[in-house]
């Protein structure tokens, strides 16, 4: 007999769990209330204000672009397409990089073919995928390419060439090498890395563009796996361009390629296979991802109105952790700032992403470096399994419209230099330059007042690290061409000035800070001047609570004195200090104005022109 359950015997079901229902819904109107009320609270928001508080908390890029505090359905900018698929904005190929990762890509630009070959062999054996080799002037000689790549198998593991103008003599050596070692040419994998205008932009020697597009025409014949040429947007990058100026002239740069590659007789498909890209990734992970993805859809637009068939319209990108962001100061930091940059250009979507070790920015790196550099790229695939998701920030409505800003910026720009008759013609004619000199000089300013830190450099820095000590590259003898700038170089050449110094006079020069008042009057605005100071290389002397300043600055050495105090402190004994003290010059901590204060120090002031005087003043010099 079947027992049947009464009605008092079955489960109940348990209420629906609705998170946060006790809360009341979120609205726009309700959030705006919030920011307005921590705005008034912190004087950022006159009480009269009427217009959108969170207005006051937009920032914006060096190309104009408006980033806003919150993001919503409203920012949605239509169709997205789908990964593998025009207008590529999420992925140049439908699978993403799940069940492969990215390549990751080292770079070797060493001189010796020996030392080459066992720091490749340690790449790969460590978790490299391919190999970035800088040939030529100041590095590797061409000759000696075969023995640095002495037990590589370079039908696993593609080798990409950088040989500047020698590139037809690199390609010719590394096709003697598949020969050499009986790789069919439908096997032979890599990238000849030609690129003649690029070579113009560093050196300001114009190369000719259609030797390069007749090897590419020659290589495509016959090795349908090799890619000839290389767009490269690190030169424009590196000269200070913002993310809209390196997209719209590396675009370029891939045109005036195109056409020479058609005019060498490809089909536009074929020349479009020939062609890989190479852009920065920085520290600002989500312009990173916005600039990958604006990439592909702009490439995307070029192909599509020269007649290119759907699948051949992918773009094939290299991203490159920037080299003008490392430090030579604090460079542990550098790993802060590759993982960051390498986690956008992952997310991103780049095919190959290459690392640069902490230490580039000093001289050769060396094993631990290397090594540090390929972890990063292990640890945000294997670990963090960044790449099992196809696009990951696809339908973040901050990415998308991102993207979309960044798209139609960098359109312009690219639109500006083909109708000046091209990327050759603008290098010729300095326009390029100028407008990329104009943006360094922005970016420059932010630098000098901190409003863009350096962490370890401009901010927080520590004067009683030991300077890393590498062996330097090789520096070639043209330079007359873009410009290459890092971000510290301003801070870090005071602070070789003050290391020279050090070694001259066994001190630093130093500054009195005249404290008013007791340690918790005058503590954060004396931090804030150490912080400063030291930014420069300027040790302080910090007498703490005292009665007597003019005796303590005496005993310091000192002839420069920085009053810091509270605002109430500063009315009162400000002017009398700055008098008792005897010092050639009185700075102040704020902004205030007194008698016998010569200069002040305060949040967003330039501090590196303060600092050049301050040196200047106490005669120090690199």
């Amino acid at each position: 007999m079947t027992n049947v359950a009464g009605p008092e015997s079955v489960p109940t079901a348990e209420p629906e769990l609705v998170l946060a229902a006790e809360f009341p819904a979120a609205g726009r109107d309700r959030w705006q209330e919030l920011v307005a009320g921590v705005l008034r609270k912190s004087g950022r928001l006159p009480e009269d204000f009427d217009g959108a508080p969170e207005s006051k908390l937009v920032t914006r890029t060096y190309d104009g672009i408006e980033i806003q505090p919150l993001y919503t359905r409203e920012d949605t900018v239509g169709e997205l397409g789908f990964p593998g698929l025009p207008p590529f904005v999420r992925g140049a190929k439908p699978e993403g990089v799940i069940g492969t990762g990215w390549d990751v890509r080292v770079r070797h630009a060493g001189v010796d073919a020996k030392a080459v070959n066992a720091a490749v062999l340690a790449d790969l054996e460590g978790g490299a995928s391919s190999v970035w080799l800088r040939l030529g002037d100041g590095a590797l000689p061409v000759t000696a390419l075969a023995d640095a790549l002495n037990e590589v198998y370079v039908d696993l593991a593609p080798v990409v060439l950088d040989a500047g103008a020698e590139y037809e003599a690199a390609a010719q050596a590394l096709l003697d090498v598949f020969a050499e070692r009986a790789i069919p040419a439908s096997e032979a994998v890599g990238t000849l890395g030609a690129d003649p205008i690029g070579v113009t932009a560093r050196t300001g020697e114009a190369q000719p563009v259609a030797p390069a597009a007749e090897l590419a025409a020659r290589v495509a014949a016959k090795y349908p796996k090799l890619r000839t040429l290389v767009a490269d947007g690190l030169p424009f990058h590196e000269a200070g361009g913002s993310d809209a100026q390196e997209l719209g002239a590396t675009i370029a740069v891939g045109v005036a390629y195109l056409r020479a590659l058609t005019e060498a007789g490809l089909g536009v498909d074929a020349a479009a296979a020939q062609l890989e890209f190479r852009l920065a990734a920085t520290a600002d992970q989500f312009l990173t991802i916005a600039k990958l993805r604006a990439a592909r859809r702009l490439w995307d637009r070029v192909l599509e109105v020269s007649g290119a068939e759907p699948a051949a319209r992918g773009m094939h990108q290299h991203a490159v952790t920037s080299p003008a962001m490392l430090t030579q100061r604090d460079p542990w930091v550098n790993m802060l700032r590759t993982t960051v940059a390498c986690f956008g250009a992952g997310v991103g979507g780049a095919d190959a992403v290459t690392v640069l070790p902490f230490d580039s920015a000093i001289g050769r790196p060396d094993a631990f470096s290397s090594r540090i550099a390929r972890n990063t790229n292990a640890v945000l695939l294997e670990e963090s399994r960044l790449g099992g998701v196809i696009d990951p920030a696809g339908g973040s409505w901050y990415v998308e419209k991102l993207t979309d800003d960044l798209a139609n910026a960098a359109w312009a720009e690219f639109t500006a230099i083909e109708a000046a008759g091209g990327a050759e013609a603008e290098l010729a004619s300095g326009a390029l330059a100028g407008r990329l000199a104009a943006t360094w000089e922005k970016r420059a300013q932010r630098l000098a007042t901190r409003r863009d830190p350096i962490t370890g450099v401009s901010e927080f820095p520590n004067l009683a690290e030991k300077p890393v000590q590498r062996e330097p590259l090789a520096v070639s003898d043209l330079d007359s061409g873009l410009p290459s700038h890092r971000y510290a170089e301003g801070f870090e050449k005071l602070r070789d000035a003050s290391d020279a110094h050090l070694a001259a006079h066994r001190e630093r020069p130093k500054v009195f800070l005249a404290t008013l008042g007791p340690v918790a009057a005058h503590t954060t605005r004396a931090g804030f001047a150490a912080n400063l100071f030291a930014a420069g290389g300027i040790d302080v002397v910090n007498p703490g609570a005292t009665d007597d300043l003019p005796g303590a600055f005496a005993k310091s050495g000192a002839t420069i004195a920085c009053i810091c105090g509270t605002d109430g402190a500063y009315e009162e004994q400000a002017a009398d200090v700055a008098a008792s003290l005897g010092a050639e010059s009185v700075l102040l901590a704020g902004k205030g104005r007194y008698d016998g204060v010569s200069g002040n120090i305060f949040a967003g002031c330039d501090a590196l022109e303060i600092l050049t005087g301050i040196h200047a003043q106490l005669g120090v010099t690199a």
